[in-house]
């Protein structure tokens, strides 16, 4: 049985590639807030926008010593050409395996126009710098602004 985790628990270990910065884990951020928002799929519209918001307030995040790290179920190659078409500045970790996304129970059915599917659920995890969630965004729908009120509750975590 998959279990999201939930703020006040330690952030589960795991290893996902990127397309900058090889294998990471929760670890490599020990000792810095790290902002982990799980998204569908590269290239669509409402996944494009957020990782847009979330790379154009990267000198914020940085200056609240967050590191922001998008995660999908998309491949490395994928990621590296969403990131050169869209000019991202923040980690991209692929998870085609959906090791992390169905470990943490966010691989869910959804609905569009009528037809049902499979899919990864668009929620974002707020980790202190102690490695333990302090906020947890589950099922983002409201894309505009998100990236925001993320910023802002980055910086008021000590």
């Amino acid at each position: 049985m998959s279990r999201t985790p939930e703020e006040g628990e330690r952030i589960p270990d795991f290893a996902l590639e990127t397309d900058t910065h090889g294998v990471i884990r929760p670890g490599d951020f020990r000792g810095k807030k790290l902002v982990l928002y799980v998204y569908p799929k590269d290239n669509t519209k409402g996944c494009t926008q957020e990782a847009e918001d979330f790379s154009r307030l990267k000198a914020a995040f940085d200056e609240a010593d967050s590191a922001v790290v998008g995660v999908s179920p998309d491949t490395v190659r994928k990621h590296a050409n969403f990131r050169k078409k869209h000019g991202l500045e923040i980690i991209l970790a692929a998870d085609p395996e959906r090791k992390v996304i169905e470990g943490w129970g966010l691989w869910v059915e959804k609905m569009f126009y009528g037809r049902k599917y499979m899919g990864a659920e668009r929620t974002t995890f707020l980790v202190g710098r102690d490695g333990v969630i302090a906020r947890v965004w589950r099922n983002v729908k409201k894309i505009d602004g998100h990236a925001g009120e993320v910023l802002e509750a980055a910086r008021a975590l000590p």
